[in-house]
């Protein structure tokens, strides 16, 4: 079947049965510009646009398809264009909190298998961020994996204490050197992309995404640009998108993300900070606040040096960044549903004074 090489499996038959109507076929979401969105049938690529159920009736930005969804579709004009009906349920997606002040989410991407987060060695790597960055993965059921780039900017001494760095916050996913200059660890990174999955380059921007992409495809396919002397990175991807390799393997290459906020992931905290969790079910209080209660194994664990205070205060951090976006979406929710019913009671109201006339 044309659409396995896409990623298609059989936890979406089922879904895809019961969805996608007579006449309908399935693809997978390449890329999204605005309304309009380029979709692959396993054959070829063609454009497809929303139809307007999804603006009339969608209570949140979730319900929209992003890259990697797939969709039931119905082919206009010679199957050269194409209309979106639904989207299948998600085995994974990667979302954070959408930049101001509302509390919307902001959707990356969709049915990944693996994330590589992308950190660079010299201006970008902090354990903190990271942290934030496998929250997010975490929480969306991805499988992540760290890539350090811009290896050669190190000595072998900085990147050890990197490494352990890393161990002292309990983190103990793969982690694989990279040096976009050499290609030294690029074929460790080759040897994980397997056919039919799909992976995305997830980190800040001027990390060495873009560079890296080209080495994984093995052409200058994609502009590169410097970073400035400040260490800020400079956005060179613009958009998101799904490419299929040649091993069969799929890579997204995102826009570099400049603020990793937190939404709702309370998922995703549990097994990021797993190692704290650990620690606070010794308390012997279990609603213990690690405060002044006596025998609190947490306060006991940072004094004697068993865990690190600043990986706890970081969980402090987004364990309460979390709870209030929480209750705030949930308020938002509340108020897209009156505002929906609101719109259907003026219609209503609006065909009987029509009628009476």
């Amino acid at each position: 079947m044309a659409l396995k090489k896409l990623g298609f499996d059989d936890w979406f038959v089922d879904h895809a049965k019961r969805l996608c109507g007579q006449g309908q076929s399935l693809g997978r979401v390449m890329a999204v510009d605005r309304d309009r969105l380029v979709v692959h049938d396993g054959e070829e690529e063609f454009s497809a646009e929303l139809l307007g159920k999804f603006f009339y009736a969608a209570e949140r930005a979730t319900a929209f398809p992003c890259v990697g969804d797939w969709v039931c579709l119905e082919h206009h004009d010679s199957d050269q264009f194409a209309s979106i009906d639904s989207v299948l349920p998600r085995k994974s997606l990667i979302k954070r909190k959408a930049s101001g002040y509302n509390d919307e989410f902001q959707m990356l991407a969709a049915n990944i298998d693996v994330a590589f987060i992308v950190m660079s060695c010299d201006y970008d790597f902090h354990v903190r961020k990271l942290e934030r960055f496998l929250v997010l993965v975490n929480e969306g059921r991805v499988k992540p994996v760290l890539i350090l780039t811009k290896t050669d900017l190190m000595d072998a001494e900085d990147l050890g204490m990197m490494q352990e760095d890393i161990e002292d916050a309990g983190i103990t996913i793969k982690t694989l050197l990279v040096s976009n200059k050499t290609g030294e660890g690029l074929d460790a990174i080759k040897q994980l992309m397997l056919p039919q999955k799909t992976y995305c380059l997830l980190g800040s921007s001027g990390v060495g995404k873009t560079s890296l992409m080209n080495l994984i495809l093995g052409d200058a396919r994609f502009e590169t640009q410097s970073v400035s002397a400040s260490g800020e990175g400079k956005h060179t991807t613009v958009r998101r998108h799904l490419l299929l390799l040649e091993q069969g393997s799929m890579l997204i290459d995102m826009p570099g993300i400049r603020e990793l906020a937190i939404a709702e992931v309370s998922e995703g905290i549990q097994e990021s900070f797993e190692d704290i969790l650990e620690i606070a079910a010794l308390c012997r209080f279990s609603n213990c606040t690690h405060g002044n209660e006596p025998d609190c194994a947490i306060v006991a664990a940072i004094e004697n040096d068993e865990l690190d205070i600043e990986h706890y205060d970081n969980y402090l951090k987004i364990q309460k960044e979390s709870s209030h976006k929480k209750s705030g979406t949930i308020g938002e929710r509340r108020k897209g549903k009156n505002a929906s019913r609101l719109a259907a009671s003026k219609t209503r109201n609006k065909k009987k004074i029509v009628s009476e006339d």
